[in-house]
């Protein structure tokens, strides 16, 4: 088992590489975090609940010698709901047509049956080479970092997978995650950029908008409202008779909720959790486009509509 640790070798060769990578892992295994601390921005959404991320997030990565775009897919997971079913098509595509898959295991939980099955799918992907990733090493000491790492070359044995690295990583502490990307670069095809030079991602703005409200919505509350929380930006229009040295955003999003029941919550009493959701995205949204914003938000019933095709087209699944 060779296991990465960061080494002062520098590589020779001055080809250019550019590609896809993309992070896998069962929900809340690091993979949104780890996209952020490498892109060095928050372009993909973090939460502390699992099922977070819904839309493919991409996050790049510039340096003078490669271009890493990464592919941030939903947690891998047995269905429950056809959203569920869809979410898992999503993933399965995408590892079709990356050029490397980084599987994200946390340090501080032993491999479970979702690791299994996500390793199990992973293994039927013969062609793309695979790099196991052990994350969230602030949470553990050396002995048992040592033994997860064991586990983790193990369990590529057991199924037949062979890791082209097995590096562990701390996206909260920055440990290691320069290294991650010197060993993710030898494995993208050599060619120019992909993107131009400054594009963190290539979400549309009103996405990645509706992205941070939802993250800020999903803060504090109970767990049964995750999966049933989406949001729509209607519209985004810079406000008229503003001067050009004062301008402002005037965002209208609405949060869609399954039952009338589940308003009260992310209102809160009085309004009181609805407000502190928009001055705690408006900031996120306002350091994401650089301008002042005006956050309109107002909260929708959407009955039952991750089971509802017509609903899962309109709110973007």
């Amino acid at each position: 088992m060779s296991v990465r640790t960061q080494s002062s070798e520098q590589p020779t060769e001055a080809v250019h590489r550019a590609g896809f990578a993309c992070f896998v892992g069962r929900p809340n295994a690091g993979k949104s975090t780890l996209t952020n601390a490498l892109v060095g921005q928050k372009v993909a959404i973090t939460s502390n609940r699992p099922q977070t991320t819904r839309h493919t997030v991409r996050g790049i990565v510039h340096r003078p010698d490669a271009q890493l775009v990464l592919v941030d897919t939903p947690g891998l997971h047995k269905p429950r709901t056809l959203l569920g079913e869809r979410l898992n098509d999503v993933v399965r595509t995408t590892w079709a047509e990356v050029d490397v898959i980084g599987f994200c295991l946390p340090a501080d939980q032993k491999i479970g049956p979702g690791d299994r099955f996500i390793a199990k799918e992973l293994a039927g992907i013969k062609k793309t080479p695979k790099v196991a990733i052990v994350t969230k090493t602030d949470l553990v000491d050396s002995k048992a970092l040592a033994e997860q790492l064991i586990a983790v070359d193990r369990l590529g044995e057991e199924l037949g997978i062979t890791w082209a690295e097995i590096v562990p990583v701390s996206a909260t502490a920055g440990k290691q995650v320069n290294l991650l990307a010197d060993l993710l670069v030898p494995l993208m095809p050599e060619g120019p950029a992909l993107y131009p030079e400054g594009d963190l991602t290539d979400e549309p703005e009103q996405v990645m908008v509706a992205e941070l409200i939802r993250e800020a919505a999903l803060e504090g509350v109970r767990d049964e409202l995750p999966h049933s929380i989406a949001v729509v930006v209607e519209e985004m229009l810079p406000r008229e008779d503003r001067p050009a040295d004062k301008p402002l955003l005037d965002i209208h999003a609405n949060v869609f909720i399954e039952r009338p029941s589940q308003k009260g919550i992310v209102i809160g009493p009085k309004g009181k959790r609805l407000k502190e959701v928009g001055i705690k995205s408006r900031k996120h949204i306002e350091a994401l486009l650089g301008t002042p914003v005006f956050l309109d938000l107002h909260v929708k019933v959407a009955k039952d509509w991750q089971r509802d095709p017509k609903q899962l087209r309109r709110l973007g699944f």
